[in-house]
């Protein structure tokens, strides 16, 4: 799903949802989670923490690194989600895999 204005870079928002089953609509202005305006690998990276149950330990284990590498990783998204709160970041500094 793209969450960047491929004209402005602008961040985008939902004006619009379907139910797949009725097809009833509801719109509006819905702005998109953080977790959502995250690169893939970042949000995979999340989802991989809360299947541990926040155990960097068992995560380093399935990634197949160290510890403080992944402690560095979730630090760095930290960061990333801190930043996004503050200020979308323009397309350009967090691609997606669309």
């Amino acid at each position: 799903m793209p969450v960047f204005c491929p004209s402005c870079s602008g961040l985008l928002s939902v004006s619009r949802l379907q139910c797949a089953a009725c097809g009833t609509s509801v719109e509006g202005s819905f702005d998109l989670p953080v977790s959502a305006c995250l690169k893939r690998e970042d949000q995979a990276f999340l989802l991989s923490i809360v299947k541990c149950g926040g155990s960097l330990k068992e995560l380093a284990k399935i990634y197949g690194v160290s510890y403080p590498t992944v402690r560095n990783r979730l630090d760095a998204l930290i960061d990333r989600i801190h930043a996004l709160e503050k200020h979308p970041a323009p397309a350009e500094e967090q691609p997606h895999d669309d």
